[in-house]
């Protein structure tokens, strides 16, 4: 069976749309799920400005659905799967602002130090997304949001999560072994982990710093031995003391 979202049969009038070719200004007739299309006047090829991904951001499925997708459009490929799943979050968590807002900042930490430390994005943000994806649980099971029960509870809550989004399972596998013990480091442990961890650490510094303050002395000795990847001491540094800016 075809999937209907790339079944032409089901699709609008503005599937079909035409395009100016960015080189001679010539209309070009893309499908919506062409990723890339020939100017016939010019022959130059350029990449589909209105491609629609919908479930292709996020399905185990899709290379084989729509084919391998040209350098320039992965990004945005991987742009609208780490935007599915702070959505997923942000849904689940409701109207509970405080573990959104510090999911948020973890992801953006972790994105920064993820690409400096080149890890996998898409383990990465799923998982700085969803590492306390558990806590809610965890109250409600044992009375107690303690680490080693909103480790336990946020690998089922995380498994479900991306398993409704059709995510490849390899993914959910890691995702969820990373959020199994994120607290907790292994003696051996990947980037995608390392990453996750130094950008969680600095979520929380924040918001203890914000709370109750720390002489800074105190907090840069401890930023220089906590911190498990390069990346994540400097974005620390940036994150609580403007550090970058004040030593250019």
């Amino acid at each position: 069976m075809k999937c209907p979202g790339q079944d032409i049969r089901y699709w609008k009038p503005e599937a079909i749309f035409d395009v100016k070719c960015p080189k001679c200004g010539h209309d070009v007739e893309f499908f919506k799920d062409d990723t890339t299309r020939k100017c016939s006047k010019c022959g130059h090829r350029f990449a589909n400005p209105g491609i629609d991904f919908s479930c292709a951001s996020y399905c185990q499925y899709a290379e084989q659905c729509l084919g391998t997708l040209p350098p320039e459009l992965v990004a945005q490929k991987e742009e609208l799967f780490k935007d599915r799943v702070a959505v997923e979050m942000k849904k689940y968590f409701k109207k509970d602002f405080k573990r959104i807002s510090h999911a948020m900042r973890a992801a953006r930490y972790a994105e920064r130090i993820g690409k400096d430390e080149k890890g996998n994005l898409a383990v990465i943000l799923a998982t700085a997304y969803l590492h306390d994806i558990g806590i809610h649980e965890a109250e409600r099971k044992y009375g107690s949001a303690a680490p080693e029960y909103q480790e336990k509870e946020g690998q089922i809550v995380a498994r479900s999560i991306m398993t409704g989004m059709g995510a490849n399972e390899e993914l959910i596998d890691e995702v969820c072994d990373i959020i199994g013990h994120h607290h907790h480091p292994r003696s051996d442990e990947s980037i995608n982990f390392k990453v996750l961890y130094d950008a969680d650490l600095i979520a929380n510094l924040e918001e203890e710093q914000k709370e109750n303050p720390v002489d800074t002395d105190k907090l840069f000795e401890f930023i220089e031995t906590s911190f498990l990847t390069k990346s994540g001491c400097k974005e620390a540094k940036n994150v609580l003391f403007n550090w970058e800016r004040e030593t250019k």
